[in-house]
C-alpha cells in the first residue's frame, strides 16, 4: 500500500511528487478484468484496511505486516495472542521510537511506530537478550503519510507478511508461479521467498535494492508507486498472454 501502490499522503491518485494520476487505479482495473485478485498485504490495522478494501473493490487483505489476514469477510488470526508490554517499554525506553497515534490505536496484535534510523537488527537483538523473543521489530519503510520518518512495527516473531501471503495462497489454491506481488520495504521483499516473481518498485530505497539483487525471482519497475504497480501488472499479463 503506502509507497507501492499508494503515492504522496497515501493517496492513490497522487505520485511521489503529488501530482495526480490514473495509474494505480488502472493497474487495479488490469487485474479486474483479466480476472486476477488483489490482494491488499500491509502494517496498516485491520479497520483502516476495511475501509480501503472497500474503496479499492478487494475482497481480502493482510493487515498488520501479517499478524492476520481478512477471506472473504472471515477474519484469520496468523499469531497466539501475547503480552508485549514488556518489549513495547524496552524499545521506547532504548530507541528513538514513539508511538504513531492514532494509526496505533486499535491494533489487535501489533504495536506501530514512528522513528528514524532505528537498526531493527540490532532491537530484534535486544529484544531477545531481555527476554522478550517472542517479538521482533519489523522496519516497514518510509512514512509516506502525513508524519516525517519510518514506520516500525512491534510484532510476535512469527508474524511476517511473506507467511501472511503463502497463508492466503494456500488458502485459495494457488501456486507460486501464479502469483506475483509487489512492494518498497525489506519486510516487504521478504515475500519473494513465496511468490513466483516479486517486483520491487523504483523507489524503493538503495539498501532494499541491495538486498533485491541476491533474489533471482525479483524484478525492478523502471517507474515508482503506482506507476510502478501498474508496470508490473502489466508486463506480467502480456508476458503470460504470449508465453507458449
Amino acid at each position: 500500500m503506502d509507497g507501492t501502490l499508494l503515492g504522496r499522503r497515501a493517496s492513490l491518485f497522487h505520485d511521489a511528487d503529488g501530482a495526480f494520476t490514473m495509474l494505480g487505479a488502472r493497474a487495479l482495473e488490469a487485474c479486474a478484468r483479466a480476472e486476477v485478485e488483489v490482494v491488499p498485504y500491509s502494517g496498516r490495522r485491520q479497520s483502516t484496511l476495511l475501509h480501503n478494501a472497500v474503496i479499492l473493490g478487494v475482497r481480502s487483505w493482510i493487515y498488520e505486516a501479517g499478524c492476520g489476514m481478512v477471506l472473504d469477510g472471515e477474519v484469520v488470526s496468523l499469531v497466539e495472542e501475547a503480552d508485549d508490554a514488556g518489549a513495547n517499554a524496552l524499545l521506547l525506553e532504548r530507541f528513538p521510537l514513539e508511538m504513531y497515534d492514532p494509526w496505533n490505536r486499535g491494533r489487535e496484535s501489533s504495536r506501530l511506530y514512528l522513528g528514524q534510523d532505528v537498526d531493527a537488527a540490532e532491537a530484534d537483538a535486544l529484544l531477545v537478550e531481555e527476554g522478550f523473543g517472542a517479538f521482533r521489530l519489523v522496519d516497514n519503510g518510509v512514512m509516506h503519510g502525513a508524519a516525517a520518518g519510518r514506520a516500525y512495527h512491534l510484532v510476535p516473531r512469527e508474524a511476517s507478511k511473506a507467511r501472511a501471503v503463502a497463508r492466503h495462497m494456500q488458502a485459495r489454491g494457488y501456486a507460486p508461479e501464479e502469483v506475483i506481488a509487489a512492494g518498497d520495504s525489506m519486510e516487504d521483499l521478504g515475500a519473494a521467498d513465496v511468490v513466483g516473481t516479486f517486483w520491487l518498485v523504483a523507489n524503493a530505497e538503495p539498501a532494499v535494492h541491495d538486498a533485491a539483487r541476491a533474489l533471482a525471482n525479483v524484478r525492478v519497475t523502471e517507474e515508482s508507486n503506482g506507476a510502478g504497480v501498474y508496470e508490473a501488472i502489466i508486463t506480467t499479463l502480456a508476458e503470460r498472454r504470449t508465453a507458449p
